[in-house]
């Protein structure tokens, strides 16, 4: 939202006062307060018919810092709030001059200016990160008599901003105006389905806006050298994160905000999908699995989409009996053959549905001011909405799910969570306005949770399509609705990796396109880039992706890439580690892993995969690619090729082929099977050495076998550490089986 009408005059329909002279400073059990007046002091008397602005700092964890604004203290808090599991009470270091005050937490220090207006600098060391500069807090109110607080932070020359959630735009923020507030719009424009008020800089700091509900942020578009975010109502909070390297700031907001858990190594290989709408059985399911086979595509997941249950009465979690007359006999076939299942659900209930007198009568259902049920008709007829505020709703319906999980269900698909009212009452209490953001958290949450109760920790997956902070924790996350083309395919693409520099691990989207039938040139480029994801789904429309509806080529390419994302599955596994230990995610924005390479600040067609990969996939017809490669020798992946770096390259690439390469100084561990996920990836794991430099000294884990890797010279040393299983060491394409423990070049 913006207030000004250009650099001098404010927004017709609002008034706007900041705060530009400070009354008082004082400090007080960890925090620091300023009082400050919106207009200059005058003297005896200035503190009469004088609005002002309480600044509060304190910090929740160490090199974090918590700012608060607040014009009237006396409103109502009725919730919810993120959860922030990393707070814990900290003693901040505080100091009062007669010139400033300032909070130190770890490395990072805000200073307030009692002779520069109200000007709070974010540095760290002698480094000004950032600044609330004169003018930069402001108190608003609109022509409705609406109260907004808004927050302005200095943007230097160079700094670009990443983040927000799921933008399908370009990956870097600036000059964008961005909503908070989940919507199911797509993946073709401004809304999105995974909203998130964080972002992080390339400056060295990140910013979370603690705030559930529509967060307004201007990136360096109101005023371009200022990046704004406001908030309705009498008070705004939010965190500056220190980093310095955009590694370090997704590594504090996660341990801030939740990391993202350990998944399932099953989940990493390949699922299939019946596809939305499309008529199907346990004839057409099994024909799917058997095709599968028969073409030695290795298949870990099928997904049983909408109408496994009965149309009319989404979601009553019953099997349609017509269809699926023994649903337990069905899938203990299907998992005798190795198969994991999932199902598509979504938290509304048809009136059509038995429970939905249940879930009325019980009180489990929201409900609007009146007392009535909300319904609507949108997406079922009559359909309600659970109240996942009120835990024995959902209690309720985490029962009917555990139904499921006996009959042989092992994840779930949780769909939806956006088109959330706000003219309804909660359970709790809750701000309805607050709430539509948030559902998806206490939605996603309710599932994830039983799954991790009833399966174990670390064998919990979901395929959730919303998210707000916190949703990191209750993976995985698919990209949403896309169209079946190369332009669709690209804004999936940026999506994710705006996800993933908002603090998730893991990401997936519909291999091919979601809406319509993709050209079979789009689904088999597409097919390369879905496989080298975190997670990879085939998925679509009203017509199946099975890749042999699109030719031979889809299936030669399906094959190819689903076997080397399974032989990878070592080195992605202590990629996942990472993601688990440290919140980076497994797909990586090249700022991640290049933070002082400046051609890397805008590239949003290409990825890391993990620390070692670099994946860029081909958006033309032609397989014509242009992407860019960061200095040193690299290795292609897929031919052995060596590529000298530090410059863009331009290329034509066949349609089971892109450009994936290794990155210089990696040891890739690579598996000893292709052909499914349940194999142990120390036994018969091969090291792939690459341009490992003089001096090299590292370590490589593999399941239960770990490694030590030198070069000194030209002699290349590898030494077992741990474990017994055969291994070898690969180097330019050489295959040195080893016997013993030790290996060495000479």
């Amino acid at each position: 939202m913006r207030f000004s009408d250009g650099y001098w005059l404010t927004r017709q329909g609002f008034t706007v006062r900041r705060p530009v002279d400070i009354a008082e400073i004082h400090a007080d059990r960890g925090s620091l307060t300023v009082l400050a007046g919106t207009t200059p002091r005058t003297g005896r008397g200035w503190d009469l018919n004088l609005t002002t602005a309480t600044v509060t700092l304190s910090s929740p964890m160490d090199s974090i810092i918590r700012v608060r604004i607040d014009h009237h203290r006396g409103q109502v808090d009725r919730g919810p709030h993120f959860d922030l599991p990393g707070a814990s009470p900290t003693q901040p270091i505080i100091e009062i001059t007669d010139t400033a005050a300032s909070l130190r937490s770890g490395d990072l220090t805000a200073t307030v200016s009692r002779t520069s207006g109200m000007q709070i600098d974010f540095a760290s060391g002698d480094r000004v990160l950032t600044s609330s500069l004169a003018r930069g807090i402001g108190l608003a109110v609109d022509d409705e008599g609406a109260a907004h607080v808004f927050q302005q932070l200095s943007l230097g020359v160079g700094d670009l901003v990443y983040g927000l959630g799921e933008r399908f735009g370009p990956v870097v923020k600036n000059g964008q105006s961005v909503d908070i507030w989940n919507d199911d719009g797509g993946t073709a424009s401004q809304q999105a389905y995974k909203n998130v008020p964080f972002f992080l800089t390339n400056a060295g700091y990140g910013v979370l806006v603690n705030h559930p509900e529509r967060v307004s942020f201007e990136v360096g578009s109101e005023a371009v050298t200022r990046t704004q975010f406001s908030v309705k109502g009498e008070c705004l909070e939010y965190f500056v994160i220190l980093g310095p390297s955009p590694k370090e700031i997704l590594a504090r907001y996660t341990a801030l905000t939740g990391r993202p858990p350990a998944v399932p190594t099953w989940s990493l290989g390949l699922w299939l999908s019946t596809s939305f709408t499309t008529s199907y059985d346990e004839q057409t399911v099994t024909g799917f699995i058997d095709e599968m086979a028969e073409r030695e595509i290795p298949l870990s997941v099928f997904h049983f989409d909408c109408y496994w249950m009965r149309g009319f009465r989404l979601c009553d979690l019953e099997w349609d009996p017509k269809t699926f007359p023994e649903p337990e006999a069905m899938l203990a076939r299907l998992k005798s053959r190795g198969l994991r299942i999932c199902v598509w659900i979504n938290p509304y209930i048809a009136q059509q549905s038995a429970l939905f007198e249940e879930g009325r009568q019980a009180g489990y259902l929201v409900k609007r001011a009146d007392g009535s049920v909300w319904q609507w008709d949108m997406w079922q007829a009559g359909m309600a909405l659970v109240d996942f505020t009120n835990p024995a709703a959902a209690a309720w319906y985490t029962g009917h799910l555990g139904r499921l999980l006996d009959q042989g269900v092992d994840a779930f698909k949780t769909d939806f969570g956006e088109r959330i009212p706000t003219d309804v009452v909660w359970y709790d209490g809750s701000d309805p306005l607050r709430m539509h953001n948030y559902y998806t958290q206490i939605y996603n949450r309710a599932v994830f949770d039983l799954l991790r109760e009833r399966r174990g920790e670390g064998e919990a997956v979901v395929f959730a399509r919303s998210a707000t902070v916190g949703g990191q924790q209750f993976p995985v996350h698919w990209g949403g609705d896309s169209e079946s083309t190369y332009a669709s395919m690209a804004e999936t693409l940026r999506g994710g990796l705006s996800l993933a520099y908002s603090g998730f691990g893991y990401w997936s989207h519909d291999i091919g396109g979601f809406e319509g039938t993709p050209d079979p040139a789009v689904f088999t480029r597409w097919l390369a880039f879905g496989l080298l994801s975190s997670h990879s789904r085939l998925h679509g429309s009203g017509s199946v992706r099975v890749p042999w509806a699109f030719g031979d080529e889809a299936v030669e390419v399906a094959r190819k890439f689903t076997r080397l994302k399974l032989s990878l599955l070592p080195y992605l596994s202590r990629v996942a580690g990472e993601t688990t230990a440290n919140g980076y995610p497994m797909m990586r924005p090249m700022l991640l892993e290049f933070p002082d390479d400046r051609a890397v600040a805008h590239l949003d067609t290409q990825y890391m995969l993990g620390d070692s990969l670099l994946v860029a996939p081909v958006f033309s017809g032609a397989g014509d690619v242009e992407y860019y490669l960061p200095e040193g020798t690299w290795t292609r992946l897929l031919t052995g090729e060596k590529v000298v770096g530090g410059r863009w390259l331009c290329e034509r690439h066949a349609l089971d082929s892109l450009p994936l390469l290794v990155r210089p100084g990696t040891v890739l561990p690579i598996g000893s099977r292709s052909d499914t996920t349940e194999y142990d990836p120390a036994h018969g794991v091969s090291l792939h050495l690459f341009e490992l430099p003089d001096g090299f000294a590292s370590e490589a884990v593999v399941g239960s076998a770990r490694f030590s890797l030198q070069r000194s010279g030209s002699r290349v040393t590898a030494r077992r550490l741990a474990g017994h299983q055969p291994w070898s060491v690969v180097i330019d394409g050489a295959v040195h089986p080893v016997t013993g423990d030790l290996w060495s070049s000479e």
